[in-house]
């Protein structure tokens, strides 16, 4: 992290890809993490970020995606939470849709991290398309109880798209290659198993 970032251990910059099955997998233990500490979380969408070495799922060798299904089959059982295996719209269409109605429902000052584990939950335990803006309608409707029309609007707005391009070019400059990536104070935790870690420094122990 540079000189220029934030240091404050009271937040947690979450460095996340929507679709990411990580990233969901991750969001419980994280919310109850931020709730026990008094932390704030601060999401910050993003795609894998191919210039730092990562590599989007479709695209790594064949005994990769292999072992992505067996690691995910292991962390839905331990964790508890329902995930599809192999969803109906993974990999998406496109996430900056969703992305950004995440980034203007924060800008708004709506409950972002509420919206945002719902279009995950969409995407990976309730095969919904999370890249269908009516899918995303409807989501926002039975989440934020706000005007949808308006905050869609908003999410395609230069404003939001500006705070996406930031996202991504902060997680370049700061060295993040893949999803979910925390940042507490100066120092980077990359993967939802590395929770644990993300906590102990909160607490001052690394």
């Amino acid at each position: 992290m540079t000189d220029e970032q934030p240091s404050n251990v009271g937040t947690i910059q979450v460095f996340y890809g929507i679709s990411s099955p990580w990233a969901y997998l991750g969001m419980p233990k994280l919310r109850e993490i931020a709730r026990s500490e008094g932390v704030s979380l601060v999401l910050r969408p993003i795609r894998i970020i191919q210039s730092n070495g990562g590599i989007p799922l479709r695209e790594r060798p064949t005994a990769r995606q292999n072992y992505h299904v067996v690691e995910l089959t292991r962390w839905r059982k331990f964790l508890d939470i329902p995930l599809n295996l192999k969803p109906k719209y993974y990999p998406c269409r496109t996430i900056e849709y969703a992305a950004c109605l995440v980034i203007a429902a924060g800008l708004k000052g709506y409950d972002d991290v509420a919206l945002s584990w719902a279009i995950q939950s969409a995407l990976w335990a309730h095969d919904q398309d999370i890249a269908d803006t009516n899918t995303l309608e409807g989501i926002v409707e039975k989440v934020l109880h706000c005007d949808t029309k308006e905050l869609l609007v908003f999410s395609q707005t230069p404003e939001v798209y500006a705070v996406w391009k930031k996202n991504l070019s902060d997680a370049e400059q700061l060295g993040i290659f893949g999803t979910p990536t925390y940042v507490v104070g100066n120092e980077l935790f990359w993967g939802q198993d590395r929770l644990d870690f993300v906590q102990r420094k909160i607490r001052g122990g690394l």
